[in-house]
C-alpha cells in the first residue's frame, strides 16, 4: 500500500479525504476500487490516533461505515455490500459537485470575504398549508429511519450467526467412536448419530466414520437402520485426516 504523506488540516471532512484518495487513482469516482480506497482511509485514520491527534467524531463514524461495508463485501451474498457501495458513490459525486459549485462562487465573490445588509423585520405565515396523504408520510418515515440505520455499525448480534457456531473436528469425533466401543466390539451405527448437539457434530461424525472404514478399523454391517459397526481390534491402518 501506497505510504500516506499528506498533512490532517487539509481535509475538511472524510468526503474530502476520499475525493482525494480517489483523485490520486486519475479515475472517475464510478471507476475507482472502492475497497482499496477504504484500506487507504482508514491507514490515514489509524495514523491520526498513532499520533495521538483529535480525530473529528466524522472521521470515525466514516470508518465504521467503510468497515461495514468491507465486511459485507467479503460474505458469500454481498449484494448489501454493492448497494451500499453505489450508496457511497453516489453521495461522493454529489459532494464533488458541491465543491465545484462552491468554487465558482467563490472566483465570482471578486475577493470579497462576506456580504452584509442591515437586517429587516419580515412578517411571516408559519401556517403550514400543504395536505399530505398518510401513506405517503409512512413511507418517508420509514426510508428516512433505514438510511440511518444503515450509517451505523452492525450490532454485535448481526455476527452472532457467522461466529458463535461451534466447530467439530474429524479427530475428536474418531477419539469418541473408539470410546463407544469399550463395552462392546459392535454398536448400532444410529446409535453414534443420537446425541449430536449440532449439524457440525453430525458431518463430523459421518466423516470420522468413513476414515476409520478406509482404514480398516472398523467394518459396517447391514444397512439401513439395522447396519452396525464393528471394530476390528488389532487391524487397521494409520488414519490420515485432511484437516
Amino acid at each position: 500500500m501506497e505510504q500516506l504523506s499528506y498533512k490532517i488540516e487539509v481535509f475538511e471532512g472524510p468526503m474530502d479525504l476520499l475525493l482525494h484518495l480517489i483523485s490520486k487513482k486519475k479515475v472517475s469516482i464510478n471507476d475507482v476500487p472502492i475497497l482499496e480506497i477504504i484500506e487507504q482511509y482508514l491507514e490515514y485514520v489509524k495514523r491520526m490516533q498513532q499520533e495521538n491527534l483529535d480525530v473529528a467524531s466524522e472521521f470515525l463514524e466514516m470508518a465504521a461505515r467503510l468497515v461495514y461495508i468491507k465486511t459485507a463485501s467479503l460474505l458469500p451474498v454481498h449484494e448489501e455490500s454493492e448497494k451500499l457501495v453505489e450508496e457511497l458513490r453516489g453521495e461522493l459525486t454529489e459532494y464533488q459537485d458541491c465543491k465545484l459549485v462552491a468554487g465558482k462562487l467563490a472566483k465570482q465573490a471578486n475577493g470579497f470575504d462576506y456580504f452584509w445588509r442591515e437586517p429587516e423585520e419580515i412578517e411571516a405565515d408559519l401556517t403550514y398549508t400543504r395536505i399530505h396523504e398518510p401513506a405517503k408520510i409512512f413511507k418517508a418515515y420509514l426510508a428516512a429511519v433505514g438510511k440511518g440505520k444503515r450509517k451505523l455499525p452492525p450490532p454485535v448480534e448481526a455476527f452472532s450467526g457467522i461466529v458463535a457456531h461451534k466447530i467439530v473436528s474429524v479427530a475428536s469425533r474418531i477419539d469418541g467412536i473408539i470410546k463407544r466401543f469399550t463395552n462392546s466390539t459392535k454398536q448400532k451405527f444410529i446409535s453414534f448419530f443420537e446425541h449430536s448437539e449440532s449439524r457440525s457434530e453430525m458431518v463430523a461424525t459421518f466423516l470420522a466414520l468413513l476414515a476409520m472404514a478406509k482404514a480398516k478399523r472398523i467394518y459396517i454391517e447391514g444397512d439401513g437402520d439395522n447396519a452396525e459397526i464393528i471394530l476390528l481390534q488389532g487391524r487397521g491402518e494409520n488414519i490420515e485426516i485432511d484437516e
